[in-house]
């Protein structure tokens, strides 16, 4: 009779086991925490360079992350005032008109198949259910607010969201103040040599975080402010800022964002008629080229070094964990792990297969 084998599990491997699960419990818990913590983490790292730059002129670190937090604050305060209460306007003007905008789309649809023969009860209907302005009110409205729950179910309610952001930006002006002992404390726990591996990492995976989002900020401002203006050439004139200034917020969102940005343009631009659809489509086809070929590549994708296929899945795992914010900060965390997966990983076991190679010949 043949034995079964026995499984020998020894007390410290089943308080590991323990030790994990509680962990894993306590993270859950604290998630809200965490996520505060992961923005915190992405706003220093977009700011260090700057504080850098400020201690090269001789100013201390804690002065130089005030007055780069006081700069930030009244550069966001003045573009508020500026550009703020049209925008708003706009925007009030721009879903007020909506509905008409969206009955024009269904009704220049129709128009469309008719021309092109099709001419069928079924098939007209369809397109009528298609392009039926309450359940596409409905549909866009449910979306929203599925993406924007899962961030507020984060973030406890929208005061909590207030209360989260200011947290997020005490926590980074506390990494950016004191970074040199809160690392050095951070890494100290890890047995050697991993100790010094890991302090080792510190400094490109910043780089590589803050790189990503400041290269998505400014390639966003600058689409933001070409549409704009490439829709006031087109005469779409009543609108152009605010949907400029939708164009730059979505595109901060990598793949889907510029795609969502342009969806409102096109809407406003076929009630005006086919050929200022045209020309927006045009538009929106020509600075999404610019940017995916000229402007990615150069001010994003040199700072990223992934795969797109890495970039895709984690702006979809970001945003179903965590809503829109998960679309933003997701992305430079997987850059920055990235980073440290090449580093502690991927390089030596490229070395190592390369000495054998080299011992072999």
């Amino acid at each position: 009779m043949s034995q079964r084998p026995v499984i020998n599990i020894s007390l410290t491997t089943l308080l590991w086991i323990l030790a994990i699960f509680l962990l894993l419990v306590l993270l859950w818990q604290l998630r809200s925490l965490l996520v505060i913590l992961m923005i915190a983490v992405v706003i220093a790292a977009t700011l260090a360079p700057i504080i850098a730059e400020a201690e090269k002129l001789g100013i201390p670190r804690w002065l130089g992350v005030i007055l780069v937090y006081l700069g930030l604050i009244a550069l966001l305060v003045t573009a508020g005032l500026i550009i703020g209460p049209t925008v708003i306007s706009q925007i009030e003007r721009l879903l007020q008109k909506l509905p008409i905008y969206l009955e024009s789309l269904g009704n220049s649809a129709e128009e469309l198949a008719v021309r092109f023969g099709i001419k069928e009860p079924t098939t007209i209907d369809l397109i009528n259910q298609f392009f039926d302005v309450q359940a596409l009110t409905s549909w866009v409205f449910r979306s929203s607010q599925l993406l924007i729950l899962r961030s507020l179910v984060v973030t406890r309610g929208l005061l909590g969201v207030a209360f989260n952001l200011v947290l997020a930006l005490f926590f980074s002006g506390y990494m950016l103040a004191g970074s040199d002992r809160l690392l050095k404390g951070l890494v100290s726990i890890f047995p050697e040599p991993w100790e010094q591996r890991l302090a080792q990492q510190i400094t490109p995976v910043s780089k590589r975080m803050g790189g990503y989002i400041q290269g998505r900020i400014v390639v966003s401002a600058i689409l933001g402010v070409v549409i704009t203006f490439g829709l006031n050439i087109i005469g779409i004139v009543d609108f152009s800022l605010a949907l400029g200034v939708i164009a730059g917020f979505t595109n901060l969102i990598p793949f889907f964002g510029p795609v969502l940005g342009a969806i409102p343009a096109l809407i406003v631009a076929i009630a005006q008629g086919w050929w200022t659809f045209f020309w927006v489509l045009l538009l929106y086809v020509i600075i999404q080229n610019v940017e995916t070929y000229l402007l990615d590549p150069l001010l994003v994708g040199s700072s990223v070094k992934i795969s797109p296929i890495y970039q895709l899945l984690a702006v979809l795992g970001g945003v179903q964990v965590l809503g829109i914010i998960g679309a933003l900060i997701v992305p430079p965390w997987v850059a920055g792990f990235n980073v440290m997966l090449d580093n502690l990983y991927l390089q030596p076991k490229r070395n190592r297969e390369e000495g054998d190679l080299s011992e072999i010949d």
